[in-house]
């Protein structure tokens, strides 16, 4: 399993959604209800990580209430945003 940002894993009433991913450290935030903002933001290793993780199950996007088409304007804005204006001569 690949883990990847926005990823909300559920172990034993605890929902673990990682806000940011780096090559070594996981950012991520512990919840109670996958849905809510409330919870408490942790930095570990991502070798720790996976074993905070093991035993958990990974919820569905469908579940946790973030859409395809959510992502897919998130990712549109972020490459027009990269995206060099045209200059015109």
């Amino acid at each position: 399993m690949k883990l990847q940002q926005g990823q909300i894993w559920n172990r034993g009433g605890e929902f673990l959604r990682i806000v940011e991913l780096q090559r070594l450290e996981v950012e991520y935030k512990s919840l109670l209800d996958p849905t809510s903002r409330d919870g408490t933001h942790h930095r570990i290793s991502k070798k720790e990580f996976c074993r905070l993780i093991k035993g958990a199950s990974l919820l569905p996007v469908a579940e946790t209430g973030r859409s395809r088409e959510t992502k897919e304007r998130g990712a549109a804005a972020a490459v027009a945003k990269s995206a060099p204006a045209l200059v015109k001569g």
